[in-house]
């Protein structure tokens, strides 16, 4: 009768496997503001993003360089430094509206078309990640030697 007992085998837990390599800021921004669109923390376009900002809810605005319109620039960096928000400069508009979702993609997950969008600012960052702690970081580091 002791014989029928069930065998418990231990297993051990799979290693966790950490990033060694590391990660570029914009890589973090783009991880960043994937999270805070799952989370429904992401704001697209200039009315949404003044809206934010005027609220004061912003946390993190990015700003596509190629943007045509000063009056839009200028809008978003007085609003921005009223808010005393960080703001992250991105080269392209169409890079930006890729990385909010705002594009087709292909079966193999490349972007097939992107819609443009010149501003995007982020209101709940959803979850503490690693590219997050890298791009908080990255801003410190700016607003440090602004202030220098």
């Amino acid at each position: 009768m002791a014989d029928d007992a069930p065998v418990v085998e231990e297993v051990a837990p799979a290693p966790v496997v950490t990033e060694t390599e590391d990660m570029s800021v914009l890589d973090a921004l783009k991880e960043v503001l994937k999270k805070a669109m799952i989370h429904d923390g992401l704001r697209k376009g200039l009315h949404e993003c003044a809206k934010a900002l005027d609220r004061r809810s912003a946390r993190l605005c990015c700003l596509a360089k190629d943007c045509e319109n000063d009056e839009y620039k200028k809008l978003i960096r007085a609003l921005c430094a009223e808010g005393e928000v960080h703001v992250v400069m991105v080269e392209s508009g169409k890079e930006l509206g890729a990385w909010c979702g705002l594009a087709k993609l292909n079966d193999d997950g490349s972007v097939k078309k992107a819609v443009r969008t010149s501003c995007a600012v982020i209101t709940d960052f959803g979850e503490e990640t690693r590219a997050l702690t890298i791009l908080l970081d990255f801003l410190q580091k700016q607003a440090d030697e602004a202030e220098l």
